[in-house]
């Protein structure tokens, strides 16, 4: 799937860039398209550098969690409801403890944390899986699920409004967090549909029903709260569960008797072995979408999309926030670029502007996570990833559209 994929990615490109040639007389066009796979090339390393020292830091923690017992502490607590959603992983396997301190840290917005540790997870179900290119039952749904991007705290989105100038950096909060909630719910119930997974199992509703009622009555606080207060919530609380994270792994690894400096640091070298296996996906990935980027091809999809928008008789104020959209699966720091670019251009608090914001919260670089999360274990067959992923990313793009004109219409 991932080779058809990156194939079609140049193939498009190379098509639109031959009718902006021959029809449009750019000859300059593939002077572009190369510069952007040299310039995609340079981003890789630059990413990997990010990348080394993230990763080297938290797997380092890591390992201090596991020796100390609170990976397999949360895999026993969890135990019961990965039984059934991932029947395939054995009760109290370190993976099921990973996977939840990645959905922990995504849910939090702490990128940085959430992608070693969703490695680190990946890693442990390879272990299980007996096909090593063959994406598995349970890698396939921890995948889908941490590109379904569930934030319960868009700290970063808040950043970028509070730097263009918005008087309610915090504006789009409840809309991010239904929007979200939906692009989960969506890549649990398509995952399931093609794995026949029972999710009116009693013990799987157990957990689901709980944790919906905990979050209901989290939002119905937060809607208590003014603006200024979230900020400072949103803010606060992000922080201290990241430190709070170290201090309990060290706290904890120090009272259990482990040797927390030579556990970090033995942790640390495997993020560095991790990290120096990633360049060569990230390379080709970026390339690929640089070149589809530079064809202009992302650009008249958006003319297209528009003029089918017009002729439903649809408000159209949405369609400029797509560039966002539109990017976002391949890109984040070009989706970041065109969040930034959209407020500049209509304003901060514009329609579009607020309905990209909500996009870029509720979303996740699909074909990104991808690449790193399947290139760091060597598969090469997604199977029905790729496609519950993206359902997963278009109902959240869907659900913050319909939300914002809910909210802001």
């Amino acid at each position: 799937m991932l080779n058809g994929l990156w194939l079609g990615f140049f193939i498009v490109a190379a098509v639109s860039a031959l009718a902006q040639w021959l029809i449009g007389g750019n000859a300059g066009i593939f002077a572009a398209m190369v510069e952007s796979i040299f310039a995609m090339a340079k981003l890789s390393v630059e990413v990997m550098v990010l990348l080394f020292g993230t990763l080297t830091l938290w797997l380092g923690f890591l390992k201090i969690a596991e020796k100390a017992g609170i990976v397999d502490w949360l895999a026993k607590a969890l135990g019961p409801l990965f039984l059934r959603l991932m029947p395939e992983v054995p009760a109290g396997h370190p993976a099921i403890g990973l996977i939840t301190l990645n959905f922990a840290a995504n849910g939090l917005g702490l990128d940085n944390a959430a992608t070693p540790i969703g490695l680190k997870a990946m890693k442990a179900l390879q272990e299980l899986n007996p096909s090593k290119t063959v994406a598995s039952n349970a890698q396939i749904l921890f995948l889908v699920l941490n590109a379904s991007s569930l934030t319960l705290l868009p700290v970063t989105i808040f950043m970028y409004r509070a730097q263009q100038g918005a008087p309610d950096p915090t504006l789009v909060f409840l809309p991010i967090l239904l929007a979200t909630s939906c692009s989960t719910l969506v890549g649990l119930l398509s995952v399931a549909f093609m794995q026949r997974l029972r999710l009116w199992d009693p013990v799987v509703l157990a957990y689901l029903i709980p944790g919906a009622l905990a979050l209901g009555g989290f939002m119905a606080l937060l809607a208590t709260l003014s603006a200024t207060a979230l900020a400072g919530l949103s803010s606060i609380l992000g922080n201290l569960t990241l430190f709070g994270l170290i201090m309990l792994f060290l706290l904890v690894g120090a009272l259990r008797k482990v040797k927390v400096y030579e556990t970090f640091v033995e942790g640390a070298k495997e993020g560095f072995d991790v990290a120096k296996n990633l360049l060569p996906y990230l390379v080709a990935m970026l390339c690929a979408v640089g070149v589809l980027r530079a064809s202009g091809a992302l650009d008249f999809g958006l003319d297209g999309i528009r003029h089918l928008v017009e002729w439903a008789g649809w408000d159209t104020r949405f369609v400029d926030a797509l560039p966002t959209a539109m990017v976002k699966p391949f890109s984040g720091s070009a989706a970041r670029a065109m969040l930034i670019e959209t407020m500049q251009t209509s304003g901060v608090d514009s329609f579009p502007a607020l309905v990209a914001a909500t996009v870029q919260g509720s979303t996740e670089t699909t074909f990104y996570v991808l690449a790193v999360y399947f290139g760091a274990v060597g598969i090469q067959r997604a199977r029905h990833a790729v496609g519950c992923a993206l359902l997963a990313e278009f109902a959240g793009v869907v659900g913050a559209i319909g939300v914002c004109y809910w909210f802001f219409g």
